[in-house]
This record gives C-alpha cells, sequence and structure tokens, in this order.
C-alpha cells in the first residue's frame, strides 16, 4: 500500500481509470518506465503518499468533548512544511492531553498541538521530533477541479494498529456545508465512493497537491436529497488565508463566536434541535430536543446556515440572543447568554 505504482500495478483498473482521466489513453498498456508522463504523476502521487501520517490521541477524561469525541482517538494527518506541521481536522486533537503520530514506516513519535480553528474545523500538531525523508505536500486548490475528476485520498496507520489505506474517488459536488455541531463552511469538497478511516485524511489531485482534509462520512454527498454514501472533505482553501494567524496564536479571530450548545438539523424549511450539550447556555436557558428554532432576535430562520450565520453576526462572542422556539405548542421567546465555545475547552498542551 506505501507504494502508489506497486498498488496501480495490481489494481490495473484503477491505472487504466487514472491514465485515461489524465489524458493518457495510450499509456494504460505501457510501463511506467515506457510513458515518462505517467511516471511522473505516478512519483508525485507517491510523494503525497509518503507525507501521510497516523494520529492517536488521548484526552483528559474530564474533557468536556470526551463524551461526543470520546477520550481516545486516531484519524490521519499530513506533513505541510519543513519543520514537521501537519495539517489534520480539528475534531481529533480537541482537548488533546497526548498525540503521538505514525509514519509510514510504522514510527511512533510524540507530536505537540499547534493550532486548532473552530470556524474552518482545521487542526495542527507538529512532531516534536524530525521527521526523516518526508517532503511536504504542496497546497492546492478545490476551485481548480472539476467535478467527476478523479482523486486520491490516503488514510494513515490507525491508533488501533490498522495499516493505512490508499483510495481512488471521484469528486461529486462542491458547495457549502451546515453541520449539525454548529459548523458552516460556504465550500466543502463531496467525494464517493465513501472512506470509512475519513478523520482527518488527506485529499490529492492527480499532480500530488492537498486539496482537502477528511472531515466526516455523508449519505447525500450528490446535494438535493439524493442519496449517495460518501465524504466531507474541508478545502485548503480555507486555510491559507489563516495559516500564519492559526501559526502564531493558536486559532484565528474568527474562532471567537458566539456558541449555544444545541446539535440541530433542517428539514423542508424547519431547524429543529435534537441535542442540548451539558452545562451549555441552551441547556440553562431551558431549551430541549425536539424544539424548532424559528427566529435569531426576531430575524426568521429556516436552515441551518441562516440560524449560524445569524448567530455568528454578533461582534461578541458573548453576547445576549433571543430564540423564538416552538416548543410543544407553546411559541416561546427563550433569552440566553451565549459563549466563547473556545474559552470553555481545555486548551491542548502547546497551544
Amino acid at each position: 500500500m506505501r507504494h502508489l505504482f506497486r498498488f496501480l500495478r495490481f489494481v490495473p483498473g484503477l491505472a487504466a481509470s487514472m491514465a485515461l482521466a489524465l489524458g493518457l489513453a495510450s499509456a494504460v498498456a505501457a510501463t511506467p518506465a515506457e510513458s515518462p508522463t505517467l511516471q511522473r504523476q505516478i512519483d508525485q502521487l507517491n510523494r503525497a503518499n509518503a507525507a501521510v501520517v497516523g494520529l492517536r490521541v488521548a484526552v483528559a477524561d474530564d474533557a468536556s468533548s470526551a463524551e461526543t469525541l470520546g477520550r481516545t482517538r486516531s484519524g490521519s494527518g499530513v506533513v505541510i512544511d519543513k519543520s514537521g506541521l501537519i495539517l489534520t481536522i480539528g475534531y481529533l486533537m480537541l482537548e488533546a492531553q497526548d498525540i503521538q503520530i505514525i509514519t509510514h514506516d510504522n514510527k511512533t513519535l510524540p507530536a505537540q498541538a499547534v493550532a486548532y480553528d473552530q470556524a474552518t474545523g482545521f487542526g495542527l500538531v507538529r512532531a516534536v521530533l524530525p521527521l526523516q525523508g518526508i517532503e511536504p505536500v504542496t497546497l492546492g486548490s478545490l476551485a481548480d477541479q472539476a467535478t467527476g475528476e478523479p482523486l486520491m485520498a490516503v488514510s494513515g496507520i490507525q491508533g488501533d494498529g490498522t495499516d493505512g489505506e490508499l483510495n481512488m474517488v471521484q469528486l461529486i459536488d462542491k458547495r457549502p456545508f451546515s453541520g449539525y455541531w454548529e459548523y458552516h463552511i460556504d465550500a466543502a469538497a463531496f467525494t464517493s465512493p465513501p472512506i470509512a478511516n475519513h478523520s482527518g485524511a488527506p485529499l490529492f489531485n492527480r499532480r500530488g497537491e492537498l486539496l482537502g482534509i477528511g472531515s466526516l462520512l455523508v449519505g447525500d454527498a450528490m446535494g438535493n436529497a439524493r442519496k449517495l454514501p460518501g465524504n466531507m472533505f474541508v478545502p485548503v482553501d480555507l486555510l491559507k488565508p489563516i495559516l500564519d494567524e492559526m501559526r502564531s496564536t493558536g486559532t484565528t479571530v474568527r474562532s471567537h463566536r458566539p456558541w449555544l450548545g444545541i446539535s440541530s438539523t433542517e428539514q423542508s424549511g424547519r431547524v429543529q434541535i435534537v441535542r442540548v450539550s451539558k452545562n451549555s447556555p441552551a441547556q440553562q436557558a431551558g431549551l430541549q430536543p425536539g424544539d424548532l428554532v424559528l427566529a435569531v432576535d426576531g430575524a426568521k430562520v429556516d436552515s441551518l446556515e441562516s440560524l449560524y450565520k445569524k448567530l455568528w453576526d454578533r461582534t461578541e462572542a458573548e453576547a445576549e440572543i433571543t430564540l423564538t422556539v416552538l416548543q410543544g405548542a407553546d411559541i416561546r421567546a427563550i433569552r440566553l447568554r451565549a459563549v466563547d465555545r473556545l474559552r470553555s475547552l481545555r486548551k491542548p498542551a502547546g497551544i
């Protein structure tokens, strides 16, 4: 698995698909040595593959995120600079007490948290010891990719010893994404078929450039409520403007915004609360699972995106907010004071 050339040799259908996608139909029957262009592409993908690492994370027993994310977590990351900086999905390292990385040659090394950006969901960690023989990947752009293009998603060796995986996937859609956990980004990549070990898995184009970081499994990769299982990746286009800020401050200004502590779904223009976090502003104000959110400070909401953006319009994270909700048969105006989520989380060592 560690050598893409061998992987392609043993899976000729994928080799043919990649070659055709690259406009190299004549090279399908040729060996890489006979096709310099194909060999160059394979070398680029091999280098990208070698930059992927596994992540094993442990958090304190009393960490607030342990209830939903677990006390031990495993996933992937990818080296993005020569100092050993690793990009991953932030929920893996949230409140991390101990971080270990597992390299492609199965070496385990300690790592330290560098930054977490709540707005995008990206996390940064850095290897404490030098990473030998790993070249950092180049950041690409989702904007340059057309839907339908074949891409490569890679997971590192998992914390339980499970080997990493290399998967050929297809870019199905590019569209905004709203998460049930008070999360929204204006652009996300959706791919299929789904990969199971998606957490922090990097997504590469055919030149071995990094396009995104795996966040979750979805059932509607095509959008418009059409059923197609796949994955959502956070595009690195969102990282480029904030990378220096994350390195220097451990987060971003945009991460300090109002948080209520609700998990919600939307359907047919209705936003419904399905979970209320313990000791959150929502719980303290009396919000309950099943409540329908109708308005924020009198402004109607009909989607998760409209709910979140109306909340985040506030200049202060700890703002007073009035939610109009349908609770049972009653319409109620519930006033609550939001909190800065970052201030309620235990900071990982290093940030």
